[in-house]
């Protein structure tokens, strides 16, 4: 149905915040979602976003391109069909890939991991965040790089030479791009043991 390969590149954040973030441009498009201010792992944030990253000095940034079969694509009829498969298929590769971030900011001294996209721990439209409530999972939930400014597009060209495809005609792209990553105040000496490179 669809296969994935995760590519990792590193940066130092001072270099990723100067090249690669705009907040005051990207805050717009997290304004326009549903999510905004209706889950916790979105903006606002009720902490210091530039502190936040601040604190660490390196950035591994993980890109997972996900190529998706003839069959898959062929199925998608119109853009509604490209879309419930494409979410499907996202979250089916986050689920394996969130526990990763997560297993590799425990191994990792000083450092945070970022996920590719919103929360998808609490069934959708059932975050906590929407009747006033703290978060169900505060040791789980993490910000995503867009949310925090920035540029997904620029990241996946430049760091990791993926160009993204957008669907088209209502069939979805030969391939998906997730974009994660993990900062840290170290050095990974082996990122292909986290993100099972190949």
């Amino acid at each position: 149905m669809y296969s994935s390969e995760n590519y990792v590149s590193s940066i130092s954040t001072a270099d990723y915040i100067a090249k690669y973030r705009d907040v005051d441009k990207f805050i717009v498009f997290c304004q326009q979602c549903n999510k905004y201010n209706n889950c916790w792992a979105c903006p606002p944030f009720g902490f210091d976003k530039e502190e936040y990253i601040m604190k660490y000095k390196n950035a591994y940034i993980i890109g997972t391109k996900i190529t998706l079969s003839e069959e898959i694509r062929l199925s998608c009829k119109n853009n509604e069909d490209s879309k419930s498969t494409g979410v499907k298929i996202i979250e089916e590769v986050r689920k394996n890939l969130d526990k990763q971030l997560l297993q590799a900011e425990s191994e990792t001294l000083n450092s945070r991991a970022f996920f590719a996209g919103t929360c998808h721990f609490c069934p959708k439209e059932d975050c906590t965040r929407i009747v006033g409530k703290p978060c169900r999972y505060p040791d789980k939930i993490r910000p995503s790089l867009e949310s925090l400014g920035f540029d997904i597009g620029k990241t996946t060209e430049e760091l990791l030479g993926i160009k993204l495809q957008w669907s088209t005609d209502g069939s979805p792209p030969e391939y998906l791009v997730l974009v994660s990553g993990l900062f840290t105040n170290g050095i990974l000496k082996y990122p292909e043991r986290h993100f099972m490179l190949k």
